[in-house]
């Protein structure tokens, strides 16, 4: 069974209805970037953060897996696929895929401020006070700027393992993230499903870019891959 590799980003879960947050002048809800996204804003003004992502979290569970992700999930039954994403929702999963890495964290998810391995599962509010068994705060467990990426080394390992890679919902101007598909092996073919892609500049594989919604690229793609 040949390994089909996933990268997903924003693109396939606003299609289910997810905000992106951040504006045209790249304010996220009229706020700074470092003052939701990053460990000095969290110090700064803790309350503000806990809300930014309480909101988030919310409309997380208003929402529902559209037609891209399902079409993911199904492929499943033709070949061994790997889901590597920048979105910390849980879309993928709930749409029924098994191996989903989120390289930014999960926002049904919460971790402890002391030590970044005591992860729990957290579906509602998140406030000050709200503490792992040691009593430290917990904070979003949410890969701010500034911060390592501790998926990172996992993710290159199953790109450098692709039979076939999909870029889908994805700008590829986040970094580190937007340079994994430079380490794809040089004979497999990439396919880039974005209604406003990305110029790929020096890739040497076989590229196919599909200008279209996630949902109406990845139904043309399923009949390619399938045929």
């Amino acid at each position: 069974m040949k390994k089909l590799v996933v990268l997903s980003g924003a693109g396939i879960s606003a299609e289910s209805g997810i905000k992106t947050f951040r504006d045209a002048d790249g304010l996220w809800e009229g706020h700074d970037i470092m003052e939701v996204a990053s460990p000095i804003g969290f110090a700064k003004n803790p309350e503000l953060v806990l809300d930014f992502y309480n909101k988030r979290r919310a409309q997380l569970l208003e929402v529902q897996p559209n037609q891209a992700h399902s079409i993911l999930a199904e492929l499943q039954n033709e070949f061994d696929i790997h889901i590597i994403t920048q979105n910390v929702d849980d879309l993928h999963e709930r749409a029924g895929s098994n191996n989903v890495i989120h390289l930014h964290g999960e926002l049904l998810k919460a971790r402890s401020v002391y030590n970044e391995q005591i992860i729990l599962d957290w579906k509602t509010d998140l406030f000050l006070g709200d503490v792992d068994k040691f009593g430290n705060q917990l904070r979003p467990h949410i890969v701010w700027f500034g911060e390592e990426v501790p998926e990172m080394d996992k993710a290159l390992e199953i790109v450098e393992q692709a039979d076939i890679l999909i870029v889908i919902g994805t700008s590829l101007q986040v970094y580190p993230a937007a340079g994994l598909i430079n380490y794809v092996n040089q004979n497999i073919p990439v396919y880039y499903i974005d209604p406003k892609p990305a110029t790929i500049y020096d890739l040497p594989n076989p590229l196919e870019v599909i200008p279209l919604s996630a949902t109406e690229g990845m139904k043309i793609l399923k009949d390619l891959l399938v045929r």
